[in-house]
């Protein structure tokens, strides 16, 4: 794949807007349909060597155009071949009606294939522009395919996988591998389509990367390449205060712990220091927990407007254990205008009160990020989340649009939306991630890199990131506490 295409995610209609620059620009489009089914049988040759038979599914769009190349290409190698088509291929038009005959195998209705032991299915009905139920009779083989468990090959996407929202169309085949082109399209990273896509291979047909970056909007798959200008290493001369100072603030003496731990990764994730501001009834519990994290009284919003004065503290975490109210609120709104990190009870306790916090964001030019998990986000924004037409990146980006925040919509696929529309999709997560105390290292790491000097949706980024690796390292037996304790560095 081209440099300049990698971590790079389309849409559907944006990668339909390629294909159609593409051809303008004078690029045989036969050609490139060509080079993507040669791409497929490439790979169903190289990843299913024993098998006894590739049996090859055709739809009645260029995806099926793709499959009568593969098919062809895989006859020429020695291959045993069996072909179905959905549909009358002889109402095929244009690329496809020109790959169809350009294949030499006879072709039968897709309705009368029964699975066989030794089979792999070469998956080329719909691709990654499909936006309705699959037609029952692929439905028909989809459930048959499935009961047989043999493997897939899909070409594009599985076909039944919405391309734009990942979410499934009637049924969907659940392929071992999946084969695309150009870049990865949003329904192979959002759940389920990224669960039922398999192992996926991004192949270069030979479109310009020129092409591809003046229709992509700014939507990436999440890693390093997004926050490497902002993780760079120590200077010499540095000193704890050069590396930021982050503040946390805990809840009262019943529910300290998971400021703690967010204070304690905010450390790990590298802040040069760490304040957890304590109510005065749990100063104790928490000193009595405390090391090398600081511990000042903070039990009202006159206290905390007074270490406001001290502009070395750069950035706050607020919400973990922290109890939904009104003092949640009050502190919230007081820390807009500072970088802050507004998780989980300080989100809770907005569910009646939104516009005043969006409208304080708005006004304050401050550096916020907020990390709903699905319950959460439904109750912060219950129209968006309520809109079924929306993929999960839409609505992430609606989100931080309403808010002005940057949004981290947590779950097996976190986007990170900025206000902008700028986007991310995080792939490297475990589903071990989901354990008590897991949002909490989340909010500790994205503190720790705004009080670095991350912007938001940087800090916001890394810290998803750097989140899944840790789960990664620590295993599937991981806990909060381990997987603080694995958290790589940025660099």
């Amino acid at each position: 794949m081209h440099d300049a295409l990698q971590d790079m995610l389309v849409t559907p209609n944006e990668m339909a807007a390629i294909d159609k620059d593409a051809a303008d620009s004078g690029i045989d489009s036969f050609s490139l349909m060509r080079s993507a089914g040669m791409a497929v049988s490439a790979a169903a040759l190289r990843l299913f060597p024993t098998a006894s038979r590739f049996v090859v599914l055709c739809g009645p769009g260029n995806n099926g155009g793709d499959g009568y190349i593969a098919a062809e290409a895989l006859a020429e190698s020695g291959a045993q071949v069996a072909l179905f088509s959905l549909g009358d291929p002889s109402k095929l038009r244009g690329d496809g009606a020109k790959a169809r005959s350009a294949c030499r195998l006879a072709v039968v209705d897709i309705g009368t294939y029964e699975p066989k032991s030794g089979d792999v299915v070469v998956d080329a009905l719909f691709g990654a522009g499909l936006a309705r139920d699959l037609p029952n009779s692929a439905q028909d083989v989809v459930r048959r395919v499935d009961a047989s468990r043999i493997p897939v090959l899909a070409v594009d996407l599985p076909s039944g996988i919405d391309g734009r929202t990942g979410e499934v169309r009637g049924a969907s085949f659940t392929a071992a591998h999946t084969v695309t082109f150009i870049a990865p399209k949003s329904g192979h990273v959002l759940m389920p389509g990224r669960a039922l896509s398999g192992a996926l291979e991004v192949f270069d047909i030979g479109i310009p990367a020129r092409l591809v970056a003046a229709r992509a909007s700014d939507l990436r798959i999440n890693g390093p390449a997004i926050w490497k200008q902002y993780a760079g290493g120590l200077e010499a001369g540095t000193h704890k205060y050069k590396r930021g100072h982050l503040a946390v603030l805990s809840g009262g003496p019943a529910s300290t712990g998971a400021a703690r731990l967010s204070a304690a990764v905010g450390l790990v994730g590298g802040a040069g220091l760490v304040t957890l501001g304590s109510p005065p009834e749990a100063m104790a519990v928490n000193a009595s927990h405390l090391t090398a994290i600081m511990l000042k009284e903070i039990g009202s919003a006159a206290d905390l407007g007074e270490w406001l004065q001290d502009k070395r503290v750069i950035a706050f975490v607020l919400g973990p254990g922290f109890g939904v109210g009104k003092k949640a609120r009050d502190f919230a709104l007081m820390l807009c205008d500072r970088a802050l990190v507004l998780d989980a009870d300080g989100m809770s306790s907005f569910q009646q009160a939104r516009e005043e916090l969006f409208e304080k964001i708005a006004a304050s030019g401050g550096q916020v990020v907020m990390t709903p998990h699905e319950g959460e986000f439904a109750r912060l924004f219950p129209e968006v989340a309520a809109d079924a037409s929306l993929s999960k990146i839409e609505k992430a980006q609606a989100a931080a649009s309403l808010s002005h925040a940057v949004i981290v919509y947590k779950g097996p696929d976190t986007v990170v939306a900025a206000p902008s529309g700028r986007a991310v999709v995080n792939v490297n997560a475990p589903p071990w991630l989901a354990t008590a105390g897991s949002g909490d290292v989340l909010a500790g790491i994205i503190g720790a890199h705004l009080a670095q000097g991350f912007p938001a949706f940087e800090a916001a980024a890394a810290a998803v990131w750097r989140h899944g690796e840790a789960g990664n390292r620590a295993g599937r037996s991981a806990t909060a506490e381990t997987l603080a304790q694995s958290i790589p560095p940025l660099t």
